[in-house]
């Protein structure tokens, strides 16, 4: 154990003194690796915060029941009791009927309901979920529909189903960029390794000579396109939150006229380290495959 960890440090110092003794064309691989993946790492938070703005704009999802006009205030207790036991509301509230007709005359309603001399409307209960999956909306209706004194159930999951399947569309198109800008960077790093190797070729052949394994030999390579990728998660990292802050204000002012206070949010940090670890899994990733395929080539 004790020869891996310094066989690895020797490895890794040898990697560092690399990328230091070639400070400009490091921090241009960064720039490159980092601009590519703040693409895709911006666009998926960006989507999170579009969602969370569609939200702000369009209200929260509600289901409402309503009850049987014959259900009495026990019926509605035991509504209520049953709601109290579902895990997956986030709140609700019971409107009673006469506070519904006084809401609906406040609309502008009151001339037409003015000749109205029995209240028509029923007793109901306003759902708030503790998520927006349209599964969810569907299977917590489909159930209370079924408890007796629940006349009608009235979900607001069109837009939710809309949202849901535009945000999925954009994350899917996020994930094939995703793709497509990784293979890219998996060229970039395998030429940058392969540049290293043919300055080194003499140094190598020595190596073998002396009884150098080939894994020896691949090991300061395999920190060198670790390290690139860990610079290049960091620059993509700080576009990302460059990017965030300068669309911060112009967001706010389209939230506002839609009567929403919404402020964007930059990576977490599941998201840093997802970054950084994508980035460092592609410049090892074309590291070894530009070294191994130099070595089997000699």
């Amino acid at each position: 154990m004790r020869n891996w960890l310094y066989l690895h440090s020797r490895a890794f110092v040898q990697a560092l003194k690399r990328l230091g003794g070639q400070p400009f064309g490091t921090l241009l691989s960064a720039l490159v690796m980092g601009v590519a993946l703040a693409l895709p790492a911006g666009g998926y938070i960006l989507l999170d915060n579009i969602a969370v703005l569609a939200r702000g704009v369009s209200g929260t999802p509600e289901i409402s029941l309503f009850l049987d006009g014959k259900a009495d205030s026990a019926r509605a207790e035991a509504i209520e009791s049953r709601l109290r036991a579902e895990p997956d509301l986030a709140s609700f509230r019971f409107v009673p009927r006469d506070e519904a007709l006084k809401q609906l005359e406040s609309s502008g309603l009151g001339d037409v309901l003015g000749g109205i001399t029995v209240n028509p409307l029923p007793d109901a209960f306003v759902v708030t979920l503790r998520g927006d999956d349209p599964e969810l909306f569907e299977t917590l209706s489909a159930r209370i529909r079924g408890w007796p004194g629940v006349a009608h159930v009235q979900l607001d999951s069109a837009w939710v189903k809309r949202l849901s399947a535009l945000v999925g569309l954009g994350r899917t198109v996020v994930l094939v960029l995703a793709v497509l800008l990784g293979l890219t960077l998996v060229i970039v790093t395998f030429n940058t390794i392969r540049l290293q190797i043919l300055t080194q070729k003499n140094e190598i052949e020595v190596s073998r000579l002396l009884g150098a394994t080939d894994r020896f030999i691949r090991r300061p390579f395999y920190w060198f396109g670790g390290l690139q990728g860990v610079f290049g998660g960091l620059v993509a990292l700080g576009a990302v939150w460059i990017g965030m802050d300068v669309l911060a204000e112009p967001v706010a002012k389209v939230a506002e006229t839609y009567g929403a206070a919404v402020a964007l949010g930059g990576p977490g940090w599941l998201e840093s380290l997802v970054t950084v670890a994508f980035a460092i899994a592609l410049g090892w990733l074309g590291a070894a495959i530009s070294v191994r395929r130099h070595l089997a080539e000699t």
